[in-house]
């Protein structure tokens, strides 16, 4: 097995079990190889079918020995904040200190759809004190505010642990609530260079607002890493299966953060495949439906990712730290897809990265 070749990226991570799976146990191996090839990083999305985040995150803590591990991200409304913080603690504890719980305000129509109220930002704030409280070991009586009415809250009045929270966000208010309340913010995929600086702006701002070390938070970009090496029909479920189905979920605020017309989106929304498609284009496309898909989505917006050869990849992922953030995420590729990158990523790497932290919640040093 190919290993790293010197000390591990933790600036650099992935996500594992990357979109649509059929075999959550892909994991384990995916983990294992990561660490081996000397990823920083790996981060557990969530899906309401193979992909449940506690699950997951456990596998990855119990198969790893030096690897971050955070949920990028799960939603704080699909369950009790008692057992929220309880998965937590016993990552944290499981892990030696490596896990950092993120969160993210999911798709509005899908939690009215299933009887949840749509996650918002006063929400997301309550439950990070709730949680900050319950790790530091208090017990909360009567709490009641907008993340829920709970009368008793408790885990161990021993507890004082310290686990960083995260926050998924893609408008700029997210972005600066992450600056203001969380540790880290993970951006998302296929922003443009002007939309990631501006986010990272908005995070920064927000830090400074709370008064809080700006470059304290960790900021991760989520870059689309689609090497030659990859087949092509691979590469376009990867890039345009992938942009579409995001513009199927939240096209609007993707098109609005980016400044791309939206008039484009429109002509795309009303195409005859996109209209009467079933499931996530990543998941279910063939590769005559991502061609046709191809020709509705405009190049400018596929390009925010890392394509071409190891060498043009590896630069491309370096070059997002020039924008302000302070970690990747190479999205959409296992670590075998990464594994022939991440030797020219060395070549190019900086110093200062040496130094960071395995928790991908916890600042640079």
């Amino acid at each position: 097995m190919e290993h790293a070749s010197s000390g591990p990226l933790h600036e650099l991570g992935f996500y594992t079990l990357a979109g649509h799976s059929d075999s959550p146990r892909d994991l384990v191996g995916e983990v294992q190889r990561a660490e081996a090839l000397g990823l920083g990083a790996a981060f557990v999305s969530e899906r309401f079918n193979l992909k449940d985040a506690a699950t997951l995150s456990g596998a990855a803590g119990a198969v790893s020995e030096s690897i971050g591990i955070a949920t990028g991200a799960t939603n704080h409304n699909t369950r009790h904040p008692l057992i929220t913080a309880t998965m937590a603690t016993t990552m944290h504890r499981l892990t030696g200190g490596r896990f950092a719980l993120g969160l993210g305000r999911g798709f509005d129509p899908l939690f009215e759809a299933i009887g949840l109220r749509p996650i918002t930002s006063v929400q997301l704030e309550d439950m990070a004190g709730i949680l900050r409280r319950l790790w530091r070991g208090d017990m909360i009586l009567g709490h009641d505010g907008p993340a829920g009415s709970y009368p008793y809250l408790h885990q161990d009045p021993d507890f004082d642990e310290d686990i960083p929270l995260m926050l998924v966000a893609i408008g700029e208010r997210t972005q600066e609530l992450g600056g203001r309340v969380f540790d880290g913010v993970i951006l998302h995929t296929f922003l443009s260079d002007e939309a990631t600086a501006t986010a990272v702006a908005a995070v920064r701002r927000g830090a400074e607002i709370s008064g809080r070390d700006p470059d304290g938070i960790r900021i991760w970009s989520v870059f689309a890493t689609v090497g030659d090496h990859i087949a092509e029909d691979l590469r376009l479920k990867k890039t345009v299966g992938r942009l579409a189905t995001y513009l199927q979920g939240y096209g609007d605020l993707l098109v609005r953060v980016n400044g791309w017309d939206p008039d484009v989106l429109a002509r795309f929304r009303d195409d005859e495949l996109v209209k009467g498609f079933r499931g996530g284009f990543d998941a279910k496309a063939t590769k005559d439906q991502l061609e046709h898909l191809a020709a509705l989505i405009p190049a400018a917006w596929l390009e925010a990712a890392a394509t071409g050869s190891p060498q043009r990849c590896a630069a491309a992922i370096n070059a997002q730290f020039d924008l302000g953030v302070n970690g990747v995420i190479c999205h959409g590729a296992t670590p075998d897809e990464l594994a022939p990158i991440l030797p020219a990523y060395r070549a190019v790497r900086a110093d200062r990265f040496k130094r960071a932290p395995a928790n991908p919640g916890r600042p640079l040093a």
